[in-house]
């Protein structure tokens, strides 16, 4: 019921909003998202009622592959947008970004990421989502901690067979630790990656605001917890109890285009993510951060990005 509610709801909220935000110009020049502090700037879009976008796998499009260099410039060039990104382990043990366990679908090789060296990955070209082969070689993790300097904040998804030590250890050598957001999958995970790392902030999938208090009990500082709270439906409810105890509400429009949001709004051409902002969240994960992000510059009254007001300290 909630879901039909909240649709009729973006119905009626399409009556007033631009139709056609995907197909208007991008301004001609978007400031970098590097906050100084990102503890502050999570709290400032909170209090503030702003909403940036995260980018799934990087934001990849039509000549664009997911998890590369080139793609982290094409989208932060048109939006301003944390980029997600995935950290698999080599056969050499380094740590390189990619999202699936074997090559075959995002690069010219094959087989097992964990079967590969290096050297060996990074002689094959990667492929945009129609399986065109591209001049763009998967990147280290390392050598996108450097990029994202100055540039942007990156979500890390870490995948299966590396270590969280691993991944920490490389965020504070190449002193990131102020423009990283890691994910994590259970309660679990967040007590041991907050153990490891007490300054990293952390996403941490929350159901219910008495999660937060179970969270707390062991030990995890809440001003370092950004809520995931699905990809289903936003809950007005729960975000509003979030932010009453000082944490920020996370929803994902991304996912398989037959069921999830951005499919949906693309199908029908009506950007709407600035009702589902309006819901209380302050970010959106997406697989369109670009037309995402134009929907909430579209709506939000302010001239340029509202959510850059946040990480400029303007």
């Amino acid at each position: 019921m909630r879901r039909l509610l909240l649709i009729c709801a973006l119905a009626l909220v399409a009556c007033d909003a631009p139709t056609n935000v995907a197909n208007e110009a991008a301004p001609t020049a978007i400031e970098a998202l590097a906050p100084a502090d990102i503890d502050a700037f999570f709290d400032c879009l909170r209090e503030n009622g702003r909403t940036i976008v995260a980018a799934h796998r990087g934001g990849p499009a039509p000549g664009f592959a997911e998890n590369a260099i080139p793609t982290f410039e094409n989208t932060v060039n048109q939006a301003p947008a944390l980029l997600e990104i995935d950290i698999a382990r080599t056969r050499d043990n380094v740590l390189v970004l990619m999202h699936d366990d074997e090559l075959d679908r995002t690069t010219t090789g094959t087989g097992l990421v964990r079967d590969h060296t290096l050297a060996e990955i990074q002689a094959l070209q990667l492929e945009d989502e129609n399986g065109q082969a591209l001049d763009a070689r998967a990147p280290t993790f390392r050598e996108a901690l450097d990029w994202a300097r100055g540039r942007a904040i990156l979500e890390l998804d870490v995948k299966r067979g590396v270590s969280y030590e691993d991944v920490i250890a490389e965020v504070r050598a190449a002193g990131a630790e102020d423009r990283v957001v890691f994910i994590t999958y259970s309660d679990d995970a967040a007590v041991r990656v907050h153990n490891l790392a007490p300054e990293l902030m952390l996403s941490v999938s929350i159901d219910e605001a008495s999660d937060l208090g179970a969270l707390e009990r062991r030990g995890v500082d809440l001003t370092k917890v950004l809520a995931w709270t699905g990809t289903d439906e936003p809950n007005s409810a729960l975000n509003i109890a979030l932010a009453q105890r000082g944490v920020e509400a996370m929803f994902g429009t991304l996912g398989n285009p037959e069921r999830s949001w951005d499919g949906r709004f693309a199908r029908e051409g009506q950007e709407q993510y600035a009702a589902i902002a309006e819901t209380g969240l302050q970010l959106i994960a997406t697989d369109r951060p670009i037309e995402a992000s134009r929907d909430l510059d579209a709506n939000d009254g302010v001239d340029g990005f509202a959510a850059m007001q946040c990480a400029t300290g303007d």
